[in-house]
């Protein structure tokens, strides 16, 4: 569309034809979501931009539908980033893939950090905070800037509780590309990098947590569940299982599980509600477990609800398991 189209657009929306105004197509350039100020520059009069067609999810941003999704919230808040912001707590987790305890809703904040000295956005819907500028450490999700991984699991560790805290920590160390949500370009972090950051930080409200995690993280873990899973079992003094141990006799290979006791042959997995709808990986899943009793191996299948009550059932049948061997 031309600049003509532009000027007879910007006349047309201050004209007393209601239903021509609103017939009348935005340019294509601004997206699905845009800024007033961008707006008004590419010649769209006030008038128009006021119209109840336009969804307005923040102060100085219009949109043509009211977003319903994670996704589409941040990106309506994008146009109003200014040099200097970042996404970070909430916002930043959900956009790394971080494990967060709480569903996001449609409600929830979205979370904007600035450097000590500046003024965080103070509008309807987003929650603005200061870090020094040590702290605000960026990196960029499809040219947006976000607070890095490790900064992120110290900041949003305040508000979650101390195995809450372990599972993001973890998370946030994997390598592995079949992690849920995690996003597979995402740096992954170190047990030294993240207490070494602590050391940078200093006293901050969490950091205790966050610390305690270090003590309980391990490398290699595939899932929130498995984290919180092998966790638990060592709260209730059980041995420490391994992580994603290769099941193989005589060389061939059998199965690799979540989590296992090689010496007394048991195998403990867990069960998301992907196991159960996926009708392939049911029947993958069946397979693997006969083949592993085949060869004398106890499986251990574990839901959400053996996780409920803090994992006391679990660990009776896990510790039963282990005395069936010893």
């Amino acid at each position: 569309m031309g600049t003509d189209a532009f000027a007879r657009s910007r006349d047309a929306g201050h004209g007393d034809d209601g239903a021509m105004r609103h017939r009348i197509p935005l340019p294509p350039s601004l997206g699905p979501c845009f800024s007033v100020r961008r707006a008004e520059h590419s010649g769209i009069g006030r008038t128009r931009l006021s119209s109840g067609e336009l969804a307005r999810p923040f102060d100085g941003v219009r949109a043509l539908q009211h977003p319903e999704t994670f996704a589409e919230r941040v990106a309506c808040f994008v146009p109003r980033l200014r040099p200097g912001q970042a996404f970070a707590g909430r916002t930043a987790a959900r956009l790394w893939g971080l494990p967060l305890p709480m569903p996001w809703r449609i409600d929830e904040p979205v979370d904007v950090a600035v450097a000590t000295g500046a003024s965080p956005p103070r509008t309807a819907g987003v929650r603005g905070r200061r870090l020094s500028a040590d702290r605000l450490t960026v990196c960029e999700i499809d040219g947006i800037p976000v607070l890095d991984p490790i900064a992120t699991v110290v900041v949003c560790a305040a508000e979650l509780a101390p195995l809450q805290t372990a599972v993001i920590v973890e998370a946030s160390m994997t390598r592995a590309q079949n992690y849920p949500g995690l996003r597979g370009d995402r740096p992954p972090a170190t047990i030294a990098m993240i207490d070494r950051r602590l050391s940078e930080w200093g006293r901050f409200p969490g950091c205790g947590k966050v610390r305690a995690a270090l003590e309980l993280v391990r490398e290699g873990s595939e899932s929130p569940k498995e984290t919180e899973t092998r966790i638990l079992l060592g709260a209730f003094h059980l041995p420490e299982p391994v992580l994603q141990y290769t099941v193989r006799v005589d060389g061939r290979f059998v199965a690799r599980v979540d989590l296992a006791y090689p010496q007394w042959r048991i195998a403990i997995e867990y069960e998301g509600d992907g196991h159960r709808t996926d009708r392939e990986q049911w029947r993958t899943d069946i397979r693997r477990q006969r083949d592993l009793e085949d060869h004398g191996w106890i499986v251990i299948r574990v839901t959400q609800l053996d996780l409920a009550d803090g994992g006391a059932a679990l660990a009776f049948r896990v510790r039963r398991a282990i005395s069936s061997r010893r």
